[in-house]
């Protein structure tokens, strides 16, 4: 059906070919409302069925993942790649351990990361990869085990000019490391197969900083389509990883005022915004870092499971400045923010800001 004519018959085909998809299927709907435009003017995007072929992943790898607990307790979790879209080059996308992976969700990921990576105007497909592990708990040697039961499938469709995964959630330069080693060893061949490799087999430098930073350059640059900027205003950032705290950085370094890092348990919140200092150790820190006794050492308040999603709000209007943050929503703070984005994955246009 055309795109174009009837957004709605194409969305509902849309459904019907991927039930119970709710991430994919809204991934899809936001993106293909904005481009309706676009399609009306190339109709040659309609007569080869770009739409519908974009949709519809190259191919989609399941597998078992059978592995040992310290205790000599089998476990079996499921794996997964979704290449997605391999027109300008290897599949690119991050592999993640989290109880929440499934096709859905990596479909909707896969199918993003197609079009950024498209924007950075490099040779690069879209992939997305992970597994339903989660390794809260686990021990350094169980999380190897894992790692390698799950290259022991997955080697045989990622290489340098095929495939190339990258960390994500809980995948950091530790387990990349375990998975890679695991992948020279079955292929016999050293190559950047992985990439988020520690330096001394092959790492990147400032590969570490690069997506915290990177997000808030971003975000700078949507300010200052407005003739504004970070200096001074008020940061919340949910998440206390890699990303969150280079993010939470590198936004001390441009002036403002960090309020809010947050992890599984609950989150912080300082008025006063937490200091560089505080953030340089906890980047050093090879622990995940305990927030609450982060938060009475700064003297900030801990607030037990309350926490944002992965975001950055930038505020400047009183409205937000007076609110208790914790017990917001995003939908709350969308009105009432100068900007608003989504770790790397998805930046909205804001009533108060339509010009970005």
């Amino acid at each position: 059906m055309p795109v174009t004519k009837d957004p709605h018959d194409f969305f509902q085909w849309l459904e019907q070919r991927n039930p119970n998809q709710q991430e994919f299927n809204q991934a899809v709907h936001e993106l293909f409302k904005d481009l309706l435009p676009v399609i009306a003017e190339n109709p040659e995007f309609e007569q080869h069925q770009i739409m519908k072929r974009l949709t519809e992943p190259d191919r989609i790898i399941s597998f078992r993942v059978c592995w040992e607990d310290d205790n000599g307790d089998l476990h079996v979790n499921r794996g997964y790649r979704v290449q997605h879209c391999g027109v300008l080059g290897p599949y690119k996308g991050g592999i993640r351990f989290h109880p929440s992976v499934n096709e859905s969700v990596l479909k909707f990921l896969a199918f993003e990361q197609t079009f950024k990576n498209a924007l950075t105007m490099l040779p690069l497909g879209g992939g997305k990869g992970g597994a339903d592990f989660d390794p809260k708990g686990r021990s350094d040697r169980e999380i190897m085990r894992f790692c390698q039961a799950f290259m022991n499938e997955l080697y045989r469709h990622i290489g340098e000019n095929t495939d190339v995964p990258a960390g994500d959630i809980n995948v950091g330069s530790r387990e990349i490391g375990f998975l890679f080693g695991q992948y020279r060893r079955l292929a016999n061949n050293f190559s950047g197969t992985l990439t988020g490799k520690d330096i001394e087999f092959g790492g990147s430098h400032v590969r570490t900083e690069a997506t915290g930073y990177g997000l808030i350059y971003f975000v700078e640059n949507m300010l200052r389509q407005a003739d504004d900027g970070l200096a001074d205003k008020k940061v919340a950032i949910s998440g206390a990883g890699n990303v969150a705290l280079h993010a939470a950085l590198k936004a001390t370094e441009m002036n403002a005022r960090v309020v809010t890092l947050s992890n599984s348990h609950g989150s912080i919140y300082h008025k006063e915004g937490i200091d560089q200092s505080t953030l340089k150790d906890l980047i050093r820190s090879t622990d995940r870092p305990d927030l609450e006794q982060v938060a009475n050492d700064i003297g900030g308040k801990w607030r037990e499971d309350k926490k944002l999603g992965m975001l950055v709000v930038i505020s400047r209007y009183p409205a937000v400045r007076r609110m208790n943050l914790m017990k917001t929503t995003p939908r709350f703070w969308l009105n009432r923010a100068a900007c608003f984005s989504q770790k790397v994955q998805i930046c909205r246009a804001l009533k108060r800001r339509s010009t970005y």
